[in-house]
Parts: C-alpha cells; structure tokens; sequence
C-alpha cells in the first residue's frame, strides 16, 4: 500500500473554487504563475464563469479537496494543432504527485482526443521543480524570455518549452 493519497483528476466545477482560491494564493503557487496574490473567491468565480471553447480546465483531488489545477487552451485556426498549458498546485501538496497526475491528463486530452501534434507552456526560469517536471513529459527548453515579468519586487526571466508529438 502507498502511502501518498490517491489523486484524482477531474472538470473545474463551480464549487472548487475556494479551495482552488486557495491553492493559487499559496506563496509558492502564486509565485510560479502570472496571477497575483490575494486573489479572493469571488474575483476567481468571476474569471471562471465564462469559459472559451477550446479551453478545458482540470483540477487535482486528495482527500475531497482541490490541491491544483491545469488549463488546456487548444489553438484554432492555423494554430489548432497546438495548445498551451498552465497550472498551479497547493504549496503543502508540492511533490506529492499532483503536478504529475494534472499534466499525464492534460496531455491525455490532448494526444488521444484533440491531436494537439504541439503542446506549449511558459515557466519561470527559476523553478526547477516544474522544469523538471516538464521535461519528464517531454518538454524541450525553446527560448529565454529575460525580465519577462515583474514578481516579488523584481524581473524575472522565462523559458518557453513545448512538447511535439513527431
């Protein structure tokens, strides 16, 4: 028997919310993506309560609560044979599986039933774990994106990365 919880993978549902307002807020979590910290739950509901179509949103469950999420926006027109991924897991649920169990889901959806032959993703150049994480998938570093954004204070750079499905 394991002895990390079990992970489900599931739909964003209306209901997640304050649980996923919460795993974003995280310091760690907010710090690896372009949302802000102090997001509250109704802004997040708000966000969410229009959704485009090509753009599917998954969310990690342990133990009946969201640990994180990840969205899949499928491209369209000449674009429609990429997709862009993004995701954010609970800081007390870092290296526990959920970030492995998201993106096996997310690239599920696209290989077998979007054929997505190109998958993207932007991460900042100083977090290790998800570049380890998306290179375990596949991903390839692409470019460097210097001072791409402005975080805690500061510039940081970028890496663009993607997996191509030959």
């Amino acid at each position: 028997m394991s002895d990390k919880p079990e992970i489900v993978v599931r739909a964003l549902e209306p209901g997640d919310m304050e649980d996923l307002t919460e795993a974003w807020n995280q310091p760690n979590a907010v710090a690896g993506t372009m949302q802000l910290p102090y997001t509250s739950v109704d802004t997040r509901q708000k966000r969410n309560a229009v959704t485009p179509p090509n753009f599917t949103k998954l969310v990690a469950v342990s133990g009946g609560k969201v640990i994180g999420s990840i969205y899949l926006d499928a491209g369209e027109g000449r674009r429609r044979h990429a997709g862009v991924v993004g995701m954010a897991v609970h800081d007390a649920y870092a290296g526990r599986g959920a970030g492995t169990a998201l993106m096996k889901a997310a690239l599920s959806l696209a290989d077998d039933w979007l054929n997505l032959k190109r998958v993207e993703l932007s991460v900042y150049a100083d977090n290790a774990r998800a570049i380890a994480l998306y290179e375990r998938f596949g991903f390839e570093r692409e470019g460097l994106h210097r001072a791409y954004a402005w975080r805690a204070g500061e510039y940081v750079d970028a890496l663009s990365m993607a997996r191509l499905r030959l």
